[in-house]
């Protein structure tokens, strides 16, 4: 199947990426240089430019540092999923993401809420990293 104008693309750097979260895991790069833990995945340190880097099973727990209520947007499927939260989420083990947040009214939001990994089937068989509240199903 094509992918649409929203889909990921999958290369051979980032498919372990897609595979992990097809299997429900969320992957990270860590430098074995300076230990930092960094997303989105690169082929080397963007702290002390290491090429010394592996992948590495986040704990899928982040904390909400910002969100924003998307009303409209015209490109697909973001459409069809109007009203919806995009988010910037801390993770756990330290980099900062950009992500949706689902399972939750906006109004429930706040700040430094907790926050789980949850994954979300798209065309092409990805699964896209989102997060829902701590304890709540999903």
């Amino acid at each position: 199947m094509p992918a649409t104008p929203a889909s990921p693309e999958a290369d051979d750097f980032t498919r372990p990426f897609w595979d992990a979260a097809r299997e429900g895991r969320l992957l990270l790069r860590r430098c074995r240089g300076c230990s930092a833990a960094h997303h989105y995945p690169r082929e080397f340190c963007p702290y002390c430019w290491s090429e010394d880097v592996r992948w590495e099973t986040a704990s899928g727990r982040a904390a909400l540092y910002t969100w924003s209520v998307v009303h409209r947007n015209d490109v697909p499927p973001f459409d069809a999923r109007t009203p919806y939260v995009a988010a910037v989420v801390d993770l756990a083990e330290g980099p900062r993401v950009m992500t949706e947040v689902v399972g939750c009214a906006a109004g429930e939001l706040r700040v430094g809420m907790a926050l789980t990994v949850a994954f979300r089937a798209e065309e092409g068989g990805f699964a896209v990293p989102v997060f829902r509240p701590t304890g709540r199903p999903g």
